[in-house]
């Protein structure tokens, strides 16, 4: 019989929530139980999730015997320390992105994990996506022809998103701003097509100095010899957009609200996966049936820290200009 792991849960916020929902339904993934700082969170996840056992600590959650992995949904700046506890308790280690927001940090924690052999891997949720899975085949099989170049858009009429009201700190330029939240997907998808990037040129504009995070960001990079733009702004009546558009010779693909594929060869788009009526939740247990395969010793397409850390020094460096 295939082993069930337990799963410690830090951070019981949004995306932390979304695991408890989710995880179970994979199958062999149980959670052991639940902790954040915040106590009115711990108490909403109890009420919301009957059964859920709220630990303590994060320190005795993530020390049980009967966790094999720990699950890291805090805000950026902690995921270091979390993730190097659990890597001292010998848990394996699914964090959320981005890896942080200190970059020395960062670094530092890759040799941590690496000198402790740990298993480890960060949440960048387009890692198992089908929509990216078919722009991997049509890259592989050469469908598209020549490529063009890939465009990142995004757009938010505001920030932080309603339904992310509750993370405070994704409002502040410290940890937030959507470059961090969601470029960073979008950052590493151009990583896992092409190969690693470098930042050209780069611009971020932010809306006074009273700490918070950006409204406009302008990037050129390079990735594998593929030219990639990024455009993202913040503000304005109309919907949100969230798009990256690989662009071919003869057929071009794109994503978007993340993980609806289309596909035009010059009269418009088209949906190319028909068949999958929820690609967000399609693509969430896609990526926990990847989590169970690292969790098994098998091959799998989750990126490791070393792997987001690249991504982090991109979005840190457009930040940063």
């Amino acid at each position: 019989m295939a082993k069930t792991y337990g799963v410690a849960i830090i951070g019981l916020g949004v995306i932390g929530r979304r695991m408890l929902t989710n995880m179970p339904q994979q199958g062999r993934l149980a959670i052991v139980g639940g902790w954040d700082l915040d106590p009115a969170a711990c108490a909403r996840a109890a009420a919301d999730f009957p059964g859920l056992a709220i630990a303590a600590s994060a320190e005795a959650l993530i020390g049980s015997p009967q966790v094999d992995a720990v699950y890291i949904g805090v805000p950026p700046r902690a995921h270091g320390l979390y993730a190097r506890a659990a890597i001292a308790a010998g848990k394996a280690v699914f964090c959320e992105k981005p890896l942080g927001v200190d970059l020395a940090d960062s670094r530092a924690l890759v040799e941590v994990a690496r000198e402790a052999g740990a298993v480890q891997a960060v949440n960048l949720s387009l890692a198992a996506a089908r929509g990216v899975s078919a722009m991997r085949a049509a890259l592989a099989e050469g469908s598209l022809g020549p490529v063009a170049g890939a465009d990142i858009r995004l757009h938010f009429t505001r920030w932080p998103r309603g339904w992310q009201a509750s993370a405070s700190w994704l409002a502040g330029r410290a940890e937030g701003g959507f470059t961090r939240e969601v470029a960073t997907h979008f950052l590493y998808l151009a990583d896992a097509l092409f190969g690693p990037g470098e930042l050209i040129a780069a611009s971020a504009a932010y809306p006074g100095d009273d700490g918070r995070a950006e409204t406009h960001v302008l990037a050129q990079l390079d990735f594998g010899g593929v030219p990639v733009t990024l455009a993202g702004s913040v503000g304005g009546a109309g919907p949100d957009l969230v798009e990256f558009t690989l662009w071919g010779e003869r057929r071009s693909l794109r994503l978007s609200d993340f993980y609806r594929l289309s596909a035009s060869a010059g009269e418009g788009w088209e949906n190319a996966l028909p068949e999958i009526g929820n690609p967000a939740l399609d693509a969430y247990m896609l990526q926990l049936d990847e989590l169970v395969r690292m969790l098994d010793g098998e091959a799998h397409v989750l990126p490791d820290f070393a792997t987001a850390l690249r991504v982090q020094e991109l979005v840190e460096g457009i930040l940063a200009d």
